[in-house]
């Protein structure tokens, strides 16, 4: 049944990568401008010149034999060379990985700390100001655009308040943890409220199951309540999880833009800008295979917290 599971999973991932492969190289090869005038700038170029640049990066085949070039190149495991840096693209993003997955891992914990136990006081003071005022910030963290609440926390603590620094990745733990505080806190705004609503969600449901009132009844303790509750609950919980880190994957581009931060989406930016189409396309399987390990692990996640569920079975 894992051996299945997992087959099917592995091809479906396999599907969805050579699908977005095409679509990805085919926008980029339809986005106005060229790769040459690129390469060339506001510096006259003469036709010789272009006709080299071509020439070089075999712009002058059709389409198909150009992502089919690509697609040889990728299954030997040679993902090609940056048109705009001229390092392989391998280089270009093992370089910036590590600063994204930091602010990932940096904004899914703060997201983690602030909207479980929110999500813990809004389902035990149901109806209650605390609850309110949980759902209320919930609803305004999920509303903001990250790159919005980026620009506000920018204002705010690093030029009006001087808290933190403007721009930059720092050097060292203590010093990259301060200038990745208000990234991360950016990103973990709209995670934090969705992890209010689901948890808050989940647990009023199960709050409302009779073996928990007859506890409650009894005077069971709240601090084993919550244990049994949220024992119960980590099924919508881990869900929200998951969903938690793809829309950080997704919302780490326009925030490294924000905060000038030399990560895997400023790099996909100017890329995309640049019609680098190797780097572009490299950046978009890694992004869905890291979409794809999170599933997994969530569905992972699924068999650990109720042994009831198993591998392939309908949930």
């Amino acid at each position: 049944m894992t051996g299945g599971f997992l087959a099917r999973r592995l091809l479906g991932t396999l599907a969805v990568l050579v699908l977005l492969s095409i679509g990805v190289f085919g926008l980029l090869y339809l986005a106005p401008g060229s790769v040459e005038q690129t390469l060339q700038g506001s510096r006259p170029a003469s036709p010789e010149a272009l006709a080299a640049i071509r020439a070089r990066y075999h712009l002058d085949d059709p389409v198909v034999v150009q992502y089919l070039r690509w697609l040889g190149g990728v299954l030997q495991g040679d993902f090609g060379t940056s048109i705009r840096t001229g390092i392989p693209v391998t280089e270009a993003i093992g370089s910036r990985l590590p600063l994204t997955l930091e602010l990932i891992g940096y904004g899914t914990l703060l997201a983690t700390l602030i909207g479980l136990p929110l999500g813990v006081i809004g389902a035990f003071r149901r109806g209650r100001a605390a609850d309110r005022a949980a759902v209320v910030t919930a609803v305004a963290g999920m509303s903001a655009p990250p790159f919005a609440v980026g620009l506000v926390l920018l204002m705010a603590f690093a030029v009006y308040l001087q808290w933190f620094p403007v721009y930059g990745e720092g050097e060292g733990f203590a010093d990259r943890i301060r200038h990745l505080t208000l990234p991360a806190a950016a990103l973990a705004v709209g995670s934090a409220g969705l992890l209010v609503r689901f948890t808050r969600a989940a647990l009023i449901r199960e709050l409302d199951q009779d073996h928990l009132v007859f506890a409650r009844a009894r005077g069971l303790p709240n601090r084993l309540i919550v244990h049994y509750a949220l024992r119960n609950s980590l099924i919508p919980i881990l869900t929200a999880l998951g969903l938690i880190l793809t829309s950080t994957l997704a919302g780490t581009v326009l925030v490294e833009v924000t905060f000038a931060l030399p990560g895997l989406g400023t790099l996909l930016v100017d890329s995309v800008t640049f019609k680098d189409m190797p780097v572009v396309q490299a950046l978009a399987l890694l992004l869905t295979l890291l979409i794809s390990a999170v599933n997994l692990l969530v569905d992972v996640g699924y068999t650990l917290a109720d042994p009831r569920i198993r591998f392939g079975a309908s949930r």
